[in-house]
């Protein structure tokens, strides 16, 4: 045992002896680098043989070793000052994580306490436990006296046997009702009599009838050209844009037309931050679970009760793009199949939703129309060929002419005896085949010159607009004249122009030839108003 003691202790002071060794050293090592009297000896004991030159160069060396040395210094406290920065956030890290653990079981021990007391208030108010989720609980005792309420609790029980029964969307609704205005209409049209229609006046009847009574009741004058264009108008799409100088009776005519049939018309004002269809048929709010209606939407909805002539207005409606918040209905009016005509207002089913919504879907009806008023001024955005392609154009620049007229009472008018007129007038008033012969032999002057072609949205709204327009007490080529200025050659804006004032010129005497001397009026003069533009 004797000789093992010595050699373990002979073998740990050889190693000892070792690491005393090289902290030795590494502090020999460190007071000769830093051993300054020394350096300055053997500066001394060379430089009394130096040049110019090598002193220069020693001076040189010197600056270079002490930059090494600040350099060091620098590197070793950047490390220590990253190193205790590292640690520190090391800490913190660790403080958070101790921190969330301590706040998750709090809110773990709050939750089972709600759910207690919930419990409590809910076998209070006598309603069975079972299958009842915390958002049901919590909207049974929302009106309960046990809640602090006065009232009496409300609750809806639709299952079998007591209990509340789910919607597709996976929550219990127990009787809250997101559509108040739209319940309101069904709760109308239930004692709902339908008015004596005016089922024998004709198309020009109505033109007539409307100018006098505007002009005897409201004081609002307008020429019956006019007047027909804006019928032929709402034979040809469900949009029309009433367009022109301010004070002409843009938004007058959709108004005093709706007095006229005894059924107002429905304003919407544009304001510029309109971006979207929310701000123009309305939102769920996920926070309260009400849809926010608008009173487009209402109108909208109640037009699928009856059988009236219903208008929607626009009013300034480019002073937003018209593009971005009426896109989706612009969509919807350009299918074929009106009953595909449908609006997607929420994606699931309550049971307190309006009777006529069909799984969250409203169905746009026919009886009604969008009327937009426009001006053209640095407020206002340009209107887009996405949505004049789809609308009617009037153009209203002139002011009314006050005229004498008979005292003429309003009329109550059904969509089913003007949609009757209108398909009456497509058969009895078609575009000729000698007028359809000229339109496609312009279609291709147009698209050698100016490189413009007639699309066929164009061409269907035409041979519904202009039989319309001379049932209204119009002539053809009027109608045809009006539809080849607003909707074709007003395409020719984004043209050129400058360059093409010859092809104008020669357009115009092109449709004198082909049409005749003293017809295509409207086409002319906007030509030249465009040559004298550009």
């Amino acid at each position: 045992m004797d000789n093992f003691l010595e050699w373990f202790f002979v073998f740990i002071s050889e190693i000892l002896k070792g690491f005393a060794t090289i902290f030795t050293g590494l502090w020999d090592g460190l007071k000769q680098i830093f051993d300054f009297g020394s350096y300055i000896d053997i500066f001394k004991a060379h430089s009394e043989s130096f040049g110019v030159v090598e002193w220069v160069l020693s001076i040189l060396s010197i600056v270079v070793v002490i930059a090494i040395f600040g350099l060091v210094a620098f590197l070793i406290v950047m490390g220590i000052r990253k190193y205790i920065r590292f640690r520190h956030s090391i800490v913190s890290d660790e403080d958070v994580i101790e921190e969330l653990g301590t706040l998750q079981r709090q809110v773990i021990r709050l939750t089972q306490e709600k759910d207690e007391i919930m419990a409590m208030k809910v076998a209070q108010i006598g309603i069975p436990q079972s299958g009842v989720s915390a958002a049901a609980m919590s909207n049974a005792i929302r009106f309960s006296p046990a809640a602090g309420s006065g009232e009496v609790a409300e609750v809806e029980a639709t299952g079998t046997d007591g209990e509340l029964a789910p919607s597709n969307d996976g929550v219990v609704h127990t009787g809250d009702v997101r559509f108040s205005k739209l319940i309101e209409v069904d709760n109308f049209y239930k004692n709902y009599i339908p008015p004596e229609y005016d089922n024998s006046i004709s198309l020009s009847g109505i033109c007539e009838a409307y100018r006098n009574f505007a002009c005897s009741r409201m004081h609002l004058y307008y020429d019956i050209k006019t007047i027909r264009l804006f019928i032929a108008g709402m034979a040809s799409t469900k949009l029309i844009v009433l367009q022109g100088i301010s004070g002409t009776g843009k938004t007058s005519l959709p108004y005093s037309f709706g007095k006229f049939l005894q059924k107002d018309t429905t304003i919407a004002s544009v304001q510029p931050s309109w971006r979207d269809r929310t701000e123009l048929f309305g939102y769920f709010n996920e926070f309260t679970k009400n849809f926010n209606e608008t009173e487009v939407l209402k109108r909208i909805y109640s037009s699928s009760y009856n059988d009236d002539i219903n208008f929607i207005l626009l009013d300034e409606m480019n002073i937003a793009r018209v593009e971005y918040y009426f896109a989706e209905m612009l969509s919807i009016l350009e299918m074929p199949n009106a009953d595909e005509w449908k609006l997607d207002l929420v994606p699931n089913i309550w049971s307190t939703d309006p009777e006529n919504l069909d799984h969250g879907m409203l169905r746009i009806p026919q009886n009604i129309w969008y009327i937009g008023t426009a001006n053209n001024d640095d407020s206002t955005f340009a209107i887009s060929d996405k949505v004049y392609d789809r609308a009617q154009p009037i153009n209203l620049d002139s002011k009314g002419v006050a005229f004498e007229a008979p005292d003429t009472p309003p009329m109550n008018l059904s969509f089913s005896h003007l949609n009757g007129l209108f398909n009456e007038a497509f058969q009895r008033y078609p575009i000729s085949q000698d007028t359809l012969k000229k339109i496609q032999q312009l279609d291709l002057w147009v698209i050698e010159k100016l490189r413009v072609a007639f699309g066929n949205r164009i061409l269907k709204q035409m041979n519904l607009f202009v039989p319309v327009y001379v049932a209204c007490g119009g002539e053809e080529l009027d109608g045809v004249d009006y539809v080849l200025a607003t909707k074709i050659f007003r395409k020719f804006e984004a043209l050129n122009l400058a360059m093409l004032r010859d092809e104008l010129k020669e357009l115009c005497t092109y449709l004198q030839r082909v049409f005749g001397k003293n017809s295509m009026k409207e086409s002319i003069a906007y030509l030249e108003r465009l040559q004298k533009l550009y």
